[in-house]
């Protein structure tokens, strides 16, 4: 398993494409030999793709536009294979987990889907805490329900680690329930304050997952990429936190 910087981390680092440019080999300077695109200024795949290459990069996943998975399919792949990357994510179900009926009867959905499957890519979803919170007629939350509503070569799941636990469920129990479904997910630790806060923490510094057991889970459920992600670094500078993290997870083994 391949750890990597979200791009989103590090995306008032990215609003213009001189600073994108910086930022990728800041990242790679770190020792990151992979990133995931999310959260950035808009590029084109041959910019990003000369990029990536300049600075020893590749992209394993992006976030991408919805609206543009569903209605301009066929160049969504084209500009992924531009620039060597075989999963299409999106960040979250649009207009969140209350409109999960209306996203599963979106009548493009499917059928982008499958032309992406078809070119050998795989469109992955990446949860939140609604996922788990929002609970459907039968008892179960959205996220039991996507995974049951579409098939493995439809949809992948991008699991996040903080979210999961913030969702009230243990980060481990789903790795197993969806084992070879995660090629990619999200580190991103926790840390809970004595009033009883939750912050998100660069991996290793919080006090409430235990990645020691998580990381050879998800080696176990056949994870390729493992993408570090701190949507807020509390007042901490984003590239030492992506470092620290970066640090930690070779101590335990990874690259």
């Amino acid at each position: 398993m391949k750890i990597g910087a979200q791009l989103y981390t590090l995306r008032d680092f990215c609003k213009n494409p001189d600073d994108f440019s910086e930022t990728l080999k800041k990242v790679a300077d770190i020792g990151y030999t992979t990133v995931q695109v999310s959260g950035t200024c808009a590029y084109t795949a041959e910019w990003l793709r000369d990029e990536l290459n300049k600075n020893g990069l590749t992209c394993g996943i992006t976030h991408f536009s919805f609206d543009r998975i569903l209605n301009e399919t066929e160049a969504v792949i084209e500009e992924h294979k531009t620039f060597g990357c075989s999963y299409i994510g999106i960040g979250g179900m649009p207009g969140g987990t209350a409109k999960y009926a209306e996203f599963i009867a979106e009548p493009k959905l499917r059928p982008a889907m499958d032309k992406i499957a078809a070119a050998g890519c795989l469109f992955m979803y990446h949860n939140h805490n609604g996922e788990y919170e929002t609970v459907l007629d039968d008892g179960r939350p959205v996220m039991f329900h996507l995974s049951d509503e579409f098939t493995p070569a439809q949809m992948g799941f991008t699991l996040d680690t903080y979210w999961v636990k913030y969702g009230g469920y243990d980060v481990i129990p789903e790795i197993e329930r969806l084992a070879g479904r995660l090629p990619v997910v999200h580190f991103k630790d926790m840390f809970l304050t004595e009033e009883g806060e939750r912050r998100m923490s660069w991996v290793g510094g919080g006090n409430v997952l235990d990645f020691e057991k998580i990381v050879p889970a998800f080696e176990k459920a056949g994870t390729k990429y493992a993408y570090i992600e701190q949507d807020n670094c509390n007042g901490e500078d984003p590239f030492d936190c992506l470092k620290k993290s970066y640090d930690y997870l070779r101590s335990l083994g990874l690259d």
